[in-house]
């Protein structure tokens, strides 16, 4: 059974040991802000589990590699994802076969991205980061090729499932085994994670759409949706009324129902 964690704004960030199953850190943010900072000493503190990403999504590259090992070896991380590049699967392997040479302390697992720009790319990227060493490996969501994939007039949906069909393909294959472990980055669209009730692989998602989302005032239907907001969470600073919070829950319950669908069978 997967577990999930929701990126949160900084002033609902007191609502994570609630709502997550996880933390999720984004080590810029650890920089930027203290009640940031204060809430994953205290995360940390109280033993939950962390897995810290390298912020490329939020960035649009990898965090400054110094800083990344400062806050690994000060919060000392369940799990850390090293810097990726995105769709760039050369640059992301080099990146990878550097990183694996880095010790980080113990009990701190790395976690490598699958970066591409084809199925063929993708799927010779997993197979070089397993030989690399790495135990547990995660896709992006938004990949362009992945609306090759499955294409479709809605490019949401098209990246939706052709990320599903990637997955589903590379463990057809074989290269994906039931015994691996794979990470989850984010969503096109939430109603993806209905579809993983047969991957006993996937241990891991993270995703701020239903927070984003009930944010913004829109709410899930049972279906999920068939668009999405671009604001990035961490450029959110919006007061937090009853109404807000109504649309947020509305969607974390909804999201939650998508997730068991998903994990039904697990």
């Amino acid at each position: 059974m997967f577990k999930v964690s929701h990126e949160l704004p900084i002033n609902m960030l007191y609502k994570s040991f609630d709502i997550n199953d996880y933390e999720y850190c984004l080590p810029h943010l650890l920089d930027q802000n203290e009640t940031y900072k204060n809430h994953f000493y205290k995360a940390k503190e109280d033993g939950k589990y962390i897995i810290m990403d390298n912020s490329l999504h939020e960035l649009g590259v990898a965090y400054d590699s110094d800083r990344l090992m400062y806050w690994i070896n000060e919060l000392k991380p369940n799990e850390f994802i090293v810097p990726d590049v995105w769709q760039d699967q050369t640059a992301t392997l080099v990146n990878a076969k550097r990183w694996m040479s880095i010790k980080l302390p113990k009990g701190v697992t790395k976690v490598a991205v699958v970066q591409a720009q084809s199925y063929e790319e993708a799927f010779q990227c997993y197979n070089i980061l397993k030989i690399q060493g790495y135990k547990k490996i995660a896709f992006s969501y938004g990949a362009d090729w992945y609306a090759e994939e499955f294409p479709h007039p809605n490019p949401l949906v098209g990246k939706m499932m052709g990320r599903i069909m990637t997955i589903s393909k590379m463990y057809k294959s074989k290269l994906i085994e039931k015994s691996d472990r794979v990470h989850l980055l984010g969503c096109a669209l939430p109603q993806e994670f209905g579809y993983y009730a047969d991957f006993p692989f996937i241990e891991s998602i993270d995703t701020s759409n239903p927070i984003i989302h009930g944010l913004q005032g829109v709410k899930y239907n049972s279906l999920g949706l068939l668009n999405k907001e671009s604001i990035k969470i961490d450029q959110i600073d919006k007061k937090i009324d009853t109404d807000v919070l109504y649309d947020i829950n509305h969607n974390l319950i909804q999201f939650k129902q998508f997730v068991q669908d998903g994990n039904t069978k697990n």
